[in-house]
């Protein structure tokens, strides 16, 4: 592999996954990362387009798919497979196994000791280190260009704000190719030795981290908001003793919150009582979660709740939002442990971040600290990086103290034929602190009202109906039942009380079928494509409209 060549990592978290990826970046290498979900015609475009000469692959599963679209790579030269169970039979010349590659390594160190020494000196800062693909909501992915110096700039900043140490523990199951994990689970334990514990997946994660009890805990919102409704559940299916008693200390760990996150000490009475509410309700939730130890627990890749910040705040944990993008190296904004915590903001920019708003309310950062660029791809580098600035796509305010507020992307805002601009996240991030309703997509852009597509939680709403002695058999039946639209339209007019009478969802329709990645409605990071939902079940949302 010569200084500057691409190769490639697809598989699931684990440690080799980072020292292959330490490996590339060491010798001079782009280290390209491919989400382990991806189908067989993603890996190949990301492979094609990223000019991989090598890919290492984490299991049989992940090489069947760089196998089947070979032909159509005609750069590479090897496919590395971390696990070889159920390859020891392929007999194709790509295939080479994860140890032989270490093996033909100390073979060269033996004959050369100083090649590697040699090799990481040749790096420069404003080399590229890797490179992350965008999840593509809108199009194709774009590979982001990612440099040393930029992103150990910002990942050192936001130290400010996680201050860790030796004695932190994180747990690695958000994928290793997103910005994110990767300064969580790569940059900063390097630099400030704290302990990488491996999650068995993303979809185990919550038993995973009662086993590990980490000192810090980051997640999309999706995570957080199926804590929060697992919590309400699970509190319908307990003794009335334990319902009463966290019913008993809500109001006083709500109380504690505010004093929390206004970072105002807290009156003794309060915290007399707070201390024996912990002792008799919190400790134990906090357990269940997996949060007993958790110092600092941070949202960040799409916006959340307040109120979802407010119920881990109760409970002791100091929970807060950041704001960032991939483009941005990661670096963005969040609130130092000094500084308030702000319901529905993301914080003051990092130093290593100097941020703007346009006029027409766009965020804006700064080029000093940002990506190089999309990879082949000038005319969309050009279009996001000029003047000076990168211009995030994000609609944004800043109060007198710094402080940033998200409205929504540029593209999503809603515009209705009255002409109100409306956001449809903040209305979207309220439907979902139900524990019934686990996605929901606001429409009524031109429109003269707004509607929403619901998807609900299937666990939640099962268990509901098993409770009601509802019978049902699949998704489709508990979808279409009328006890559950019933339900469903209760939970949505607690919310509309919440709300703007412009805002308010006047009709909904609960899909029939759960949002899949696999049938392109969800990223890997699990956000809504809207552009496709909106294509998919276009017949849905006219019907919402064609009664009015």
């Amino acid at each position: 592999m010569i200084r500057g060549g691409h190769a490639s990592i697809l598989g699931e978290n684990c440690p080799e996954w980072i020292f292959a990826d330490l490996a590339i970046q060491s010798i001079g290498g782009v280290s390209v990362g491919i989400y382990p979900t991806n189908s067989e015609e993603q890996v190949k475009y990301i492979l094609d387009h990223s000019r991989s000469k090598f890919v290492i692959v984490a299991d049989q599963e992940q090489a069947d798919k760089v196998l089947a679209t070979k032909k159509n790579l005609p750069l590479l030269k090897n496919i590395i497979v971390i696990d070889m169970k159920g390859l020891r039979h392929y007999e194709d010349p790509l295939l080479i196994s994860y140890r032989e590659v270490e093996e033909l390594g100390q073979n060269v160190h033996n004959t050369d000791p100083d090649r590697f020494s040699k090799l990481v000196d040749q790096t420069m800062p404003e080399d590229v280190a890797f490179m992350v693909y965008t999840s593509g909501t809108t199009g194709p992915p774009k590979g982001c260009m990612i440099q040393h110096q930029n992103h150990l700039y910002n990942i050192m900043a936001l130290n400010d704000i996680f201050q860790f140490t030796e004695k932190d523990s994180v747990v690695s199951y958000l994928p290793l190719c997103h910005i994110l994990e990767r300064g969580l689970s790569m940059a900063i334990p390097l630099i400030y030795g704290c302990t990488v514990n491996f999650a068995e997946s993303i979809d185990t994660v919550q038993q995973d981290i009662q086993e590990i009890m980490p000192t810090f805990f980051a997640a999309v919102p999706r995570i957080l908001e199926k804590m929060h409704s697992a919590v309400q559940i699970k509190l319908e299916d307990t003794t009335r003793f334990k319902r009463f008693m966290y019913e008993l200390w809500q109001p006083v760990g709500n109380k504690v919150a505010q004093y929390r996150m206004r970072r105002k000490r807290i009156p003794l009475h309060l915290l007399a009582l707070y201390a024996l509410g912990y002792l008799c309700s919190y400790r134990a939730l906090r357990q269940k979660l997996g949060l007993l130890h958790c110092r600092l627990l941070m949202s960040g890749g799409a916006p959340i709740a307040p109120e979802i910040l407010v119920f881990f705040h109760s409970l002791g944990i100091n929970a807060i939002e950041m704001w960032a993008m991939t483009e941005s190296c990661g670096g963005g904004t969040g609130p130092r442990p000094s500084e308030e915590i702000k319901p529905g903001s993301v914080g003051k920019p990092i130093n290593s971040v100097k941020l703007r708003v346009a006029e027409d309310g766009e965020i804006l950062i700064a080029k000093d600290s940002v990506f190089a660029g999309y990879y082949r791809d000038p005319e969309a580098t050009e279009a996001i990086l000029r003047d000076g600035w990168l211009h995030t796509g994000d609609i944004g305010q800043l109060d007198d103290e710094g402080n940033l507020y998200i409205v929504d992307r540029k593209k999503d805002i809603i515009i209705t034929s009255g002409g109100k601009n409306i956001s449809p996240s903040e209305i979207e991030n309220k439907m979902k602190c139900s524990p019934f309703i686990k996605e929901a997509i606001v429409i009524g852009d031109r429109r003269k009202y707004l509607t929403a597509l619901i998807q609900i939680d299937y666990e939640n709403v099962g268990n509901w109906a098993q409770n009601n002695k509802i019978a049902y058999t699949t998704y489709k039946s508990l979808a279409q039942n009328p006890a559950v639209v019933d339900m469903i339209k209760q939970e949505i007019e607690k919310v509309n009380e919440t709300l703007a009478r412009v805002e308010t969802i006047k009709k909904f329709k609960i899909l029939e079928k759960e949002l899949d990645q696999d049938d392109e409605e969800l990223t890997a990071t699990q956000k809504v494509k809207r552009k496709v939902i909106s294509e998919r079940f276009k017949n849905e949302i006219e019907e919402m409209y064609s009664s009015s």
